[in-house]
């Protein structure tokens, strides 16, 4: 038996595919590349945009004539954009060949619905869930590990789907991060581990036993072992002087920082519900620089959010300027249904998008130019 998986999306999505291919050869099924030979299909879905969800949903479409050659085949959807119930439900309709439809918090238990699929369709998904703490995955990403230390997101962002498909912030104990870093270490064959969390800046928060982000890099780091230490994603309200600390001192996280910045403008930041001024922003770039010379900054922006004028948006090419960040990713503002900023007025036009995450780009591309100079 042979199986596929097709991944969207982010980083933590990798990673959760990391588990269903576990699962998936826990019940006997070998991976294959030939989608014809394949004898079960997962899609793990990403719902942060219109466009990846569209893509995931093409994908589904297109195997309705596979299904009809092989009936025995198992179709499976899974993930962000199956959360949402309404997708959900469009794809138990519009898709009658697929099998599976289920969510983020009951992904642990494919295995057991792969199963039930050979007698009758299964529609499940879970509002909430606990921490799945049976960390077996089949890493697939070469020499780098990765750890998932938190799951879901408090901040509401008025453009983000995701504290609705991955619920509110839940950091994993301690112990439990250390004892799976310390077994990827003891097998030897991984250079890098990246810890994961929609806000690693987050971390801890709603333990009882209190440790913060920082502390946490700070005892991982004290695993013998020849690795280093990276993180994605951290949110710039939450970034303390004891974390670039640690970035500065401890010599196996490596000196690179991803932080979303999605805009160089105050008003649009409030709307965005950011929790953060340009100023602030700023503020957090400079004390980097300054105790880490040689640290790498990326971060993320979004263009054409509801009501931004021109000169807001050049406000955003005026950041970007200004900072010199190593590379950035720049997205056109994408509705999402159940988000506030779904339903502002001002809705940019597709055309404006397009322009301006263009002119960001190409102001990227000729700073990393001039940089390498």
């Amino acid at each position: 038996m042979r199986y596929q998986i097709v991944t969207f999306g982010c980083q933590m999505n990798v990673h959760e595919s990391e588990k269903i291919a576990f699962i998936l050869e826990g019940k006997g099924f070998l991976p294959t590349e030939n989608r014809e030979e394949a004898d079960i299909i997962v899609f793990n879905t990403c719902a942060i945009r219109e466009g990846a969800e569209d893509r995931a949903l093409g994908n589904v479409g297109a195997l309705k004539r596979l299904k009809k050659l092989k009936p025995h085949l198992i179709i499976a959807v899974c993930g962000c954009a199956t959360q949402k119930e309404s997708t959900a439900i469009y794809i138990k309709k519009t898709f009658p060949f697929v099998d599976i439809v289920i969510g983020t918090f009951n992904l642990h238990e494919l295995g057991s619905y792969i199963d039930r699929a050979r007698e009758k369709r299964v529609l499940e998904l879970w509002q909430e869930g606990e921490i799945d703490e049976e960390k077996s995955y089949l890493r697939s990403s070469g020499e780098n590990a990765w750890v998932n230390i938190m799951y879901g997101c408090n901040n509401f962002c008025t453009y983000c789907i995701v504290p609705y498909v991955r619920g509110r912030e839940k950091s994993r104990k301690p112990k439990n991060i250390l004892e799976e870093v310390r077994k990827i270490v003891a097998e030897g064959k991984y250079k890098k581990i990246t810890l994961l969390g929609q806000n690693v800046n987050s971390y801890g928060k709603d333990l009882e036993e209190k440790l913060t982000f920082a502390q946490l890099l700070h005892k991982i780091s004290e695993i013998p072992g020849d690795f280093k230490i990276g993180f994605m994603t951290s949110h710039p309200k939450d970034i303390t002087d004891e974390l670039i600390h640690e970035i500065a001192t401890n010599d196996k996280v490596l000196k690179e920082l991803h932080l979303p910045a999605q805009s160089g403008n105050d008003r649009i930041l409030k709307i965005m519900n950011r929790r953060y001024t340009r100023e602030k922003y700023l503020e957090i770039i400079e004390k980097c620089k300054k105790e880490v010379p040689n640290i790498s900054l990326t971060s993320d922006f979004i263009v054409g959010f509801p009501t931004e004028t021109e000169e807001e948006f050049n406000d955003t090419l005026s950041l970007v300027k200004e900072v010199g960040f190593s590379g950035i990713f720049a997205f056109m503002y994408s509705p999402r249904e159940g988000t506030v900023a779904a339903s502002m007025e001002g809705q940019v036009p597709e055309k404006v998008k397009h322009e301006r995450v263009n002119k960001l780009l190409a102001l990227q591309k000729q700073i990393q130019k001039e940089a390498k100079k």
